[in-house]
């Protein structure tokens, strides 16, 4: 039996490894989630035949109340709050790894006749866990809007604070280490924790709310493998492994595709404020040029290229369908459209592309900035939709910006450009965007799936 497990662990951790390849791009990505999700299934049995697994009763009522709770869950939830559901769903990941070390602790009596490695391990998983779970329940309480998506802080105080939680967490683990086993030392070490996964989170503002989800999701990944380790399961240590690092990696592309460094990003302090002009620091009254629908149609009708770009504003709105209808009609004119995707666009990694998927746009329209952004010269008309900061020129023009250096879309590059908005508010950093005053920008205000529509009924006018 021993072998035989061991046999379906190797064969898991090829289906998950196989599955991540197929994520790589959107027309493989839903078999790359199947297979992965196969693998998953196959590691639970084999941890489920593993000699002395437990109360088979608990377990089946475990699966079974998840399942209950999760899948509703997942079928429910619409396409624009699937950032929420990530974020809260991976919280409780962490939340469970934080659990089973507790859980750990009272069954050994504080880890007594065990290696010191595996009670490092277990409270080392303990403590990344309780920061995941309660930083997650953060953002998704801003990403829903419960909580406020500006930075919440306590100024100068912040980072002492966060450093006192700190030595308090890792104080109780050392403690336990040492021999200590009174319950007082795990409580305090997840309830530290805890707190310190609220204080990380909550001064970092809308802005940033994208990478620190992937963060908090290399946070589980590595809960979870220490965990594995603790437990000697296999199967958590490759799939926390795998989760840890792909998160890792993928926390620092988006990092530097905002020109942030990952250390400034966890200091906070950095999104969400009210508008402010993109130097100055107070918002300047700049003169803007306002469109029609009708005059939007004409535009893009006589134009040889058009290229969309999707911001959170098409998500809110649900846009994605009437988008691809206006495209239809577009592309039955001869007319090239296209896709500008930024790799932090909405509020999470590949919103826009999942969006854009589910209305059925072809993938190869689909272009990511580096693509994209050398064709903007050959673009007659860019239309925007609910993009903001990722638009914005002063990224590249203005060095007292506080997202001088981002890389963005270049549609200032664009022979015009149109942007679809509800107002002039900004974005999640809170800065006035450049972009709208600029001469060949034209404002057509309204919500984007009614603006869309309207823009629909005139192209099938003309």
């Amino acid at each position: 039996m021993t072998d035989f497990v061991a046999i379906l662990y190797i064969v898991a951790f090829a289906l998950f490894i196989y599955g991540l390849m197929g994520l790589t791009g959107p027309r493989t990505a839903v078999r790359g989630n199947w297979i992965a999700a196969a693998g998953m299934g196959i590691a639970v049995i084999a941890t489920l035949l593993t000699p002395g697994m437990g109360n088979w009763l608990l377990i089946v009522l475990g699966v079974a109340i998840g399942a209950v709770v999760g899948v509703p869950s997942a079928r429910k939830v619409k396409m624009t709050a699937m950032p929420q559901m990530v974020a809260l769903f991976n919280g409780v990941g962490g939340g469970a790894v934080a659990l089973i070390a507790w859980v750990e602790f009272n069954s050994t009596d504080g880890y007594a006749h065990e290696p010191a490695y595996i009670a490092i391990a277990s409270l080392f998983a303990a403590i990344i866990g309780s920061i995941s779970f309660w930083g997650s329940n953060v953002a998704f309480g801003k990403l829903q809007e419960l909580i406020s998506g500006r930075p919440i802080t306590m100024g100068k105080l912040q980072q002492p604070v966060n450093a006192l939680l700190l030595l308090v967490a890792l104080a109780c683990a050392v403690a336990i280490v040492a021999g200590g086993d009174s319950w007082l030392l795990i409580v305090g070490l997840l309830v530290a924790s805890g707190i310190l996964g609220l204080t990380v989170v909550l001064p970092i503002g809308g802005a940033d709310m994208p990478v620190v989800i992937s963060l908090l999701n290399a946070f589980t990944g590595l809960s979870a493998a220490a965990m594995g380790l603790a437990l000697d399961n296999t199967a958590l240590i490759v799939a926390g492994m795998i989760v840890g690092a792909s998160g890792s990696i993928l926390t620092n592309l988006m990092a530097k595709a905002m020109n942030r460094s990952i250390p400034a990003i966890v200091a906070g302090g950095f999104g969400g404020g009210p508008a402010v002009g993109a130097g100055s620091g107070t918002k300047e009254a700049r003169p803007v040029r306002s469109t029609s629908a009708a005059d939007t149609a004409i535009q893009m009708a006589y134009a040889s290229k058009v290229v969309v770009v999707p911001g959170y504003g098409m998500a809110v709105a649900q846009a994605q369908h009437t988008v691809r209808e206006m495209a239809k009609l577009l592309e039955k004119k001869g007319i090239t459209v296209a896709y500008a995707i930024h790799p932090v666009a909405g509020r999470m990694p590949g919103h826009m592309n999942v969006l854009l998927a589910e209305a059925d746009v072809p993938y190869e329209q689909l272009k990511e900035m580096d693509e994209i952004n050398s064709e903007f010269a050959q673009t007659d008309v860019a239309l925007v939709i609910g993009a903001n900061d990722v638009t914005n020129p002063a990224a590249q023009t203005d060095p007292s910006s506080p997202i001088y250096g981002m890389p963005i879309l270049k549609v200032n590059e664009s022979r015009s450009v149109i942007v679809l908005k509800r107002g002039m508010s900004s974005g999640f950093a809170g800065i006035d965007n450049d972009l709208f005053y600029d001469p060949k920008t034209s404002m057509l205000f309204g919500d984007a799936k009614s603006s869309v529509g309207e823009i629909v009924e005139e192209l099938k006018a003309l």
